[in-house]
């Protein structure tokens, strides 16, 4: 197997993974992965069903977007994908679902305030909302200018600590070091949104979990006092 053709082999896998967990309804979402060394992203092809895919079908494009190679078309929110690989220096890959708990806050178009310590776990602070797209940015290149769009809103954050976001009135996108970690990313943000859904329901003027407990509860898994696993030594 090529180093190609593994990285196909795990878009694919990353693809199917997002049915498998429920995140995609139909067609609605795609995962990505890059090759750096080789200026390549590997992503699923687009409008093909989920069911009917095989590793060889993903789609190959460089960071330009320009298609390497005979093969089906890249998805449409390609150049989205790009403009994330191409700003965010330390991730490998990238999903994009309509899952509907994080989608609810897209559509509200309201970031997902920290409440808990499930959210802290994985999520340095609320998970951030964009602005809507100009009437302009959407007439003009309207997936590029999305990814755009999600640069511009982490100016001042750190795209690691909080690999996640909701485009407003849209949906959400996650990223991590690899396609599967883009995946779990994105199954912990739609979590975290049902979680978050559920608490402000029961009590609409909740505040966020105090920012000491959160520090506490990132730090033990992320970073280089991480405590959290095998192998790592607690604080006395």
């Amino acid at each position: 197997m090529t180093d190609l053709d593994a990285l196909k082999e795990e878009v694919f896998r990353a693809n199917t993974e997002l049915v498998r967990l429920g995140l995609v309804t139909g067609t609605w979402g795609n995962a990505s992965a890059v090759d750096r060394s080789r200026g390549i992203v590997v992503i699923k092809p687009s409008g093909v069903d989920y069911a009917s895919m095989a590793p060889g079908d993903m789609a190959v494009v460089d960071l330009d977007g320009r298609e390497v190679g005979p093969g089906l078309r890249p998805s449409s929110d390609t150049a989205t994908h790009l403009e994330l690989y191409r700003a965010f220096e330390g991730i490998g890959g990238v999903v994009h679902t309509h899952s509907p708990y994080a989608t609810m806050f897209a559509q509200a178009s309201r970031e997902i305030p920290c409440l808990g310590t499930t959210h802290a776990d994985h999520f340095r602070g609320a998970v951030p909302v964009t602005r809507f797209l100009s009437e302009e940015e959407v007439r003009g290149e309207y997936e590029r200018e999305t990814g755009r769009l999600i640069v511009e809103r982490f100016r001042g954050l750190d795209p690691l600590a909080t690999p996640g976001v909701l485009v407003a009135g849209h949906a959400p996108f996650a990223w991590g070091a690899h396609a599967a970690a883009a995946v779990e990313n994105s199954l912990v943000l739609e979590r975290v949104a049902q979680l978050a859904l559920g608490t402000l329901g029961l009590d609409p003027g909740i505040g966020a979990l105090p920012e000491y407990i959160q520090e506490k509860h990132y730090r033990r898994k992320h970073g280089p006092d991480a405590y959290y696993g095998q192998g790592k030594t607690p604080p006395s």
